[in-house]
């Protein structure tokens, strides 16, 4: 079945997953975080993409964006590649490719997956097993949303804002929200989207999307259709 091309809406959403090539690492040591954490703040700049949430791994990044133009990030993603690629191949004197193919990129409905979204990605190193509690992880947005600091890569999305009134109620409900651990179910559902790059939402969202997009934003389901619908075309499933 051929690929969607992929799908970037703006003042949407989107899940941004990018992998090493062949899983290997593409942060090495805390210099490698620290100037992909600079590219990608100047590029979210440049580019007019708000980040919301973030983590760091080592072989792999998610982001949570919202991009202010259609092709904000590609451009984006396209730049950090630019600059950040051949750095870490001069640095460690390799050649070649450093990403696993095209990033991964899928919009959510945020209504029903933003704060789903933002908790799957920065319980990440959790779920990986590199520490024990999300607080433990510097290179990832959770330290921002539980008030542990300021980090100005974040802009912060309504509904973070919409858990409470002051800056310590949003903190205190994120991190209540942080210890109730992701279901199997959830945690499948994020990563199969990702994989995938299908839009993550109810089916009104993804009708609404896709008579905004005017294209098709989901696989056609596979197999021959029935008889009574090959012989009709009129009768739908």
């Amino acid at each position: 079945m051929a690929r969607l091309p992929r799908l970037t809406v703006a003042n949407h959403q989107h899940h941004i997953l990018q992998r090493g090539n062949d899983k290997r690492a593409i942060f090495v040591d805390a210099d490698d975080f620290a100037l992909f954490r600079s590219l990608l703040s100047e590029a979210s700049k440049k580019f007019d993409v708000a980040i919301h949430a973030y983590v760091l791994m080592p072989d792999h990044f998610h982001l949570l964006v919202t991009p202010n133009s259609n092709e904000g990030i590609g451009k984006m993603m396209q730049w950090i590649g630019r600059h950040y690629v051949p750095y870490f191949n001069q640095r460690y004197a390799r050649t070649g490719t450093l990403w696993q193919g095209r990033f991964k990129s899928l919009i959510i409905d945020s209504a029903h997956y933003f704060m789903l979204c933002s908790r799957y990605i920065e319980s990440n190193p959790v779920r990986n097993k590199l520490v024990d509690s999300p607080a433990d992880y510097v290179e990832s947005s959770y330290l921002h949303h539980s008030g542990a600091l300021i980090d100005p890569l974040i802009t912060d999305h309504p509904l973070y804002w919409n858990l409470g009134n002051t800056p310590f109620q949003r903190e205190a409900v994120y991190r209540e929200l942080m210890e109730q651990a992701l279901t199997p179910t959830e945690v499948h559902l994020f990563t199969k989207a990702s994989l995938n790059g299908w839009p993550l939402g109810t089916e009104q969202f993804k009708q609404q999307l896709e008579k905004h997009a005017n294209r098709r934003i989901v696989p056609l389901k596979r197999g021959r259709p029935r008889l009574s619908t090959a012989l009709n075309p009129s009768v739908s499933d």
